[in-house]
């Protein structure tokens, strides 16, 4: 079983980060070529080693799941044309819908596998209160399983995905005020380059995801 990710895929992401101008870019296309090709053939394997996991994932090709690698600068201020990681979402339908799925994430020095919904649309967030105010003893159960705790620690409460008081409609004194407030639903894993170039990747990576979907399908439930 060969490696998942190959070290000329870090290699080139490195130099990309150093270079991150058009110029180089048309000069290394070669490298780009391969690198995508490799993240490409890793989704294959991901998608396939997943649907034993999720049903709904069956059908998909590597190419609704993975990101451009260009950026989209309109409305930055870093005007870098290139993105300096190459990722995927797995999920029912692929990148273009909303729904909660595994993203994998991979960049020198901060790769990692996440699940969950980021930044979902309001008219989602709002079905997800709703479900954890009906439902907040079933979410709570998932997240302190102790496998899920051990692989992903908790939910990302970080300032950006969190609202300073409790939303519209929901009480301060709620059992679940806390999770009611977030705005994103995200949780992660980070492998260290050892990891996802080792031949047991695939292994590892299947076990978290097999460790998210119960979260995934209560995200799911809830917007659909």
């Amino acid at each position: 079983m060969n490696p998942m990710i190959q070290k000329s895929t870090l290699d080139f992401l490195k130099q990309l980060k150093k270079n991150n101008n058009k110029d180089w870019f048309d000069a290394n296309k070669e490298k780009y070529l391969a690198a995508k090709q490799n993240i490409d053939a890793m989704t294959t394997e991901l998608i396939r080693s997943f649907s034993s996991i999720d049903k709904n994932i069956a059908g998909l090709k590597a190419k609704d799941c993975v990101f451009r690698i260009y950026r989209d600068v309109r409305f930055s201020k870093n005007k870098s044309p290139y993105k300096t990681n190459m990722g995927a979402i797995i999920n029912a339908g692929g990148k273009k819908m909303m729904t909660a799925g595994f993203y994998i994430h991979i960049e020198p020095g901060k790769s990692f596998l996440a699940g969950g919904l980021w930044m979902p649309p309001s008219d989602q967030v709002k079905k997800i209160r709703q479900e954890i105010d009906y439902n907040g003893k079933q979410l709570r159960k998932i997240l302190a399983q102790k496998e899920f705790k051990k692989y992903f620690g908790s939910l990302d409460d970080s300032e950006e995905y969190k609202l300073s008081r409790p939303p519209k409609g929901y009480d301060k004194d709620h059992p679940d005020v806390e999770l009611l407030k977030l705005n994103s639903y995200i949780v992660w894993h980070e492998y260290n380059e050892k990891q996802i170039m080792s031949k047991t990747f695939l292994k590892e990576i299947t076990k978290g995801a097999k460790t998210l979907k119960p979260f995934l399908d209560f995200l799911n439930t809830a917007i659909s």
